[in-house]
């Protein structure tokens, strides 16, 4: 189910929504993210969104846009134009003179774009606009280009909380197309009845666009999008993918020659990760070329750089880039994870320089530019101090794979939290299954953080089906959901527990979305896990099929819709072995979970509780896939911590129950 750093998703996803974050006693000094990094056209000039987040507030700050001159290193903070306004998509103008950007009022559909000179002045209106906008971007004669929903229902992505169901189903669907704004109106390039998900500038005498489209739900749909050619209004399919190959992340070439995209076995929409195409534009009919076939490593980001092609990505533990042309080698490799922003390796460049923001589970995120592989440090707003935590790369064998995960231990604990000189672990399953843990700094209100500041150790695996291991690896759990990657799961603890102090009599498993489905599952096929917590998960595969607002993702996955091929939906079905459960389990949802509805969670729950196994289940109102409202993150965590020490440890809530 596709992730969402979900799954991460519903399955999905790939992602887990586990925001990993610091550990020890709470800190003072504030958190710096980044995001959304670009540079000038000329490489002289950095604009980035920065957050900030306050020790025991509520939400991180609205992002600022920064503009930083790489060359002086000053910087200008660009003031919002209301309080509370949220900015995105920062784009240059070809010349470098000019930057826009959108900026959205909270909690309504009021949208406007921006533009401020380089110099962060002149700030003035582009478009006013009710509705959905992003994916801003200058064309190469100076137009500006935009995703666009008009009157929105919600904000687009099958992970935001479901919009209500009610009137006649599927009689309006949300359309969101490319368009142009042109002397503050917007001027629509690609068809009404299409929802275009990602697209890039084609070089040419007229505007033109390569992207990402499909018909009908912009949500369920894009596991079936295939890449399009749009100009004056009309579309020209360039390539349809097969069941088992998704698309995403179209860049296409300076010369408007050809366009590279990332295909392979996808969770969710926006978490990429397969091998890398190209396809030539200059040829009708033309197929598109792996250029990392047979590779045993993920690309999971696309960039066009001074007209050389670079791939970033993940091979085991480690963010790789690297040319793929003939030209001189260029080839990078770090532990660190090096992206923009996300939790998947990515680079900027632009006129020779490059940028990204580099961090890992104990240092926090800084951006960093300068030529490929030879960055500098540019900011220095968090603190150095690395964070208690001991974090190391694992790799084990399972059926012939290697498998990768992390071991995370606190260095300071409560000595009440050892016995016999051994520590209790949380395995923590990440969403997809497309997808993987990457060593993103550990976040103040992240549950990783939370379970590591009360004692645990932690286990975070990549079992087949994640990214990092080439895509056959990813492939590897295709129409096996549960069965191959459990193995993977348990070998890699055994493996664990010959090197670390693990305490195998306590040992919980946790997850969210796919890692909510794997904890579901888990509980049935053993009783080596004390305890249980399972988020936005899936009990049932078949029932799933017809609640679920994706389904379009399943049969890539399943290899048959479910009506043709009930009973591999049913081998991989937690309730088809739900009498053999005997671990006391928590689960969690969001009430409007348009991926894992919170249906999936009550089918669980009601069976635990008709079998007499411990159990809680909480539906959270107003969310979606993942906990977004930080009150009810931490509820969750704090519910589900007090539901490990239950049956690990000694409760530390006086309340007595989670």
């Amino acid at each position: 189910m596709p992730v969402s750093r979900s799954l991460l998703s519903c399955l999905a996803g790939g992602a887990i929504f586990l925001a990993f974050g610091p550990v020890g006693p709470a800190y003072a000094e504030p958190l710096h993210g980044f995001s959304a990094p670009t540079l000038s056209p000329d490489g002289s000039v950095l604009a980035s969104l920065h957050t900030v987040e306050h020790a025991g507030a509520d939400t991180p700050s609205p992002p600022e846009l920064v503009l930083r001159d790489l060359r002086s290193g000053q910087s200008i903070t660009i003031a919002p134009p209301c309080t509370g306004c949220v900015l995105s998509s920062p784009s240059w103008s070809p010349d470098g003179q000019t930057l826009a950007y959108i900026s959205a009022i909270p909690k309504t559909r009021k949208r406007q774009v921006l533009a401020v000179s380089r110099d962060g002045r002149a700030a003035h209106v582009l478009l006013r606009f009710t509705g959905s906008l992003q994916a801003l971007r200058y064309g190469p004669q100076g137009q500006l280009a935009v995703l666009a929903i008009a009157n929105a229902r919600r904000d687009p992505g099958a992970l935001q909380a479901g919009a209500p169901q009610t009137g006649e189903i599927d009689r309006t669907e949300d359309e969101q197309r490319i368009a142009l704004i042109e002397q503050g109106h917007l001027t629509w390039q690609s068809p009404a009845s299409l929802y275009v998900y990602e697209y890039d500038w084609q070089k040419g005498d007229r505007p033109a666009f390569i992207g990402t489209v499909a018909q009908g739900n912009g949500d369920a749909h894009w596991w079936e999008a295939h890449l399009s050619r749009f100009s004056e209004g009309r579309e020209t399919i360039l390539y349809t993918h097969g069941l088992t190959r998704q698309i995403g992340l179209p860049a296409v070439s300076p010369d408007g020659t050809r366009v590279a995209f990332i295909a392979g076995l996808m969770s969710d929409f926006g978490f990429f990760g397969g091998d890398a195409f190209q396809l030539d534009l200059t040829r009708s009919g033309a197929e598109p070329v792996n250029l990392t076939k047979d590779r045993t490593d993920t690309v999971t980001g696309l960039t066009w750089c001074d007209g050389r092609l670079v791939a970033s990505g993940l091979s085991g533990a480690r963010t790789v880039m690297r040319a793929l042309d003939r030209g001189p080698t260029l080839s990078v490799s770090s532990d660190d994870l090096l992206s923009d922003g996300s939790g998947e390796p990515r680079l900027v460049c632009a006129a020779g320089q490059s940028v990204v923001v580099r961090q890992n589970f104990v240092r926090a995120p800084e951006l960093w530019a300068g030529p490929i592989g030879h960055w500098k440090q540019i900011t220095r707003l968090n603190s150095s101090v690395p964070l208690a935590v001991d974090a190391r790369s694992v790799t084990w064998s399972s059926d012939g794979l290697t498998v990768q995960g992390w071991h995370l231990s606190p260095k300071h604990r409560a000595p009440a939290m050892m016995r016999d000189g051994k520590a209790p672990m949380i395995t923590i399953v990440h969403g997809g299954p497309s997808s993987a843990v990457t060593p993103r700094y550990l976040r103040e209100t992240g549950d990783a953080r939370g379970f590591l500041e009360a004692g645990y150790d932690l286990f975070m695996p990549n079992p087949r089906g994640s990214y990092g291991q080439g895509e056959a690896f990813t492939m590897a759990n295709r129409r096996d959901f549960g069965h191959g990657d459990l193995r993977d799961i348990l070998r890699g603890i055994d493996t664990l527990e010959k090197t670390a102090l693990i305490d195998d009599t306590r040992l919980a498993v946790t997850g969210y979305s796919y890692g909510g489905y794997m904890t579901m599952w888990i509980v049935t096929q053993t009783d080596r896990f004390k305890a249980a917590a399972a988020g936005g998960g899936v009990a049932n595969w078949q029932s799933y099929y017809g609640q679920n607002g994706i389904d379009a993702w399943m049969p890539p996955f399943f290899g048959a819709t479910v009506y043709d091929d009930p009973e591999i939906y049913a081998r991989s079905s937690p309730m088809t072995f739900i009498k053999k459960v005997r671990t006391p389990t928590f689960l969690y949802v969001g009430a409007n979970d348009v991926e894992c509805p919170p249906a999936q969670s009550l089918e669980f729950y009601h069976a635990l509780r008709t079998l007499s196994i411990p159990s809680r289940l909480v539906i959270y109102p107003g969310e979606g896939h993942g906990m977004r409202g930080t009150a009810h993150a931490a509820d969750a965590r704090r519910r589900i911590l007090d539901w490990f020490d239950r049956y690990l440890n000694q409760p530390r809530s006086g309340n007595g129950a989670p």
